[in-house]
């Protein structure tokens, strides 16, 4: 959930709360496709993903073809996700809605080694969420596309004076982050129960994710998402399910005082370089 969200505001210096709007959609799609057509959860990303893509890149299409500013982009996303948590509602009703054992084989299952139990939807989010982190990184680190986008998230005016189209590159990373969304929206359908307003609960734990991480830093992102499950795990068994959120949200204080960069250096934002 967090990647996409870390890098269209550190590379594009948007923050797309539509972005949460795009996994719900991508959630609910999946229960739909996996329900009426008997479709295989996994194999719905076949279909969420290319929505999701052109989804979050004309979204992105928007934001530059109005010149939303960084500050603007927050008020404006926070009303696009409200208007698309809406037309869920009105779509699927607010009910709760889970998928069934028959439609959903991942759902009960789990890998024992020895006395550790390990839930096969967090098995398989991890291990998504770990090879969506390398792609990315690779991407970033060894492609043009990627060394335009750090050029450009670096500075914008040496990055166009150099003939790099800087709009094409947006829509394309925004779409990539709704690629990142749709995954992350299978991944949640398969192991939990979705309402419209599921959204909002997302909101604390991906913002400390992405902060902790250091806004743009997609290893970072991945090393911050790892901190925030074992903490708030630890905590859950060691204290209480409601101490979880106050040591996590501690640690976002504590990062923001005196680690404003995240755990590892921040990449492709206006506020460091890495």
């Amino acid at each position: 959930m967090a990647i996409g969200m870390s890098l269209t505001w550190g590379m594009l210096r948007v923050i797309n709360l539509a972005h949460f709007g795009l996994i719900l959609l991508s959630a609910y799609l999946t229960y739909e496709l996996a329900t009426r057509l008997g479709l295989d959860p996994l194999v719905t990303t076949v279909v969420t993903v290319p929505v999701m893509f052109v989804i979050g890149g004309a979204i992105q299409w928007g934001y530059q073809r109005f010149a939303v500013s960084e500050l603007s982009s927050l008020l404006v996303s926070f009303g696009l996700l409200i208007i698309g948590i809406q037309l869920i509602s009105n779509t699927w009703s607010a009910d709760f809605r889970r998928m069934a054992s028959d439609v959903n084989p991942y759902a009960t299952g789990a890998l024992t080694i020895g006395p550790l139990v390990f839930p096969m939807p967090t098995l398989i989010a991890s291990v998504a969420a770990g090879a969506l982190v390398v792609l990315i990184h690779f991407v970033l680190a060894r492609t043009y596309t990627g060394r335009a986008l750090r050029a450009f998230a670096e500075d914008p005016a040496i990055a166009s004076a150099f003939g790099i189209d800087h709009r094409r590159l947006g829509i394309l990373l925004a779409g990539a982050a709704g690629a990142t969304a749709a995954v992350a929206g299978t991944l949640f359908a398969i192991g939990g129960s979705l309402t419209p307003s599921t959204a909002f609960e997302w909101f604390g734990v991906v913002f400390a994710v992405v902060i902790l991480g250091g806004i743009g830093n997609v290893l970072g992102t991945l090393l911050a998402g790892a901190l925030v499950g074992g903490i708030a795990g630890v905590m859950t068994i060691a204290w209480s399910s409601v101490a979880a959120p106050v040591v996590v949200y501690s640690l976002v204080v504590l990062a923001l005082l005196f680690r404003p960069n995240g755990l590892l250096p921040r990449r492709g934002g206006h506020g460091g370089h890495g």
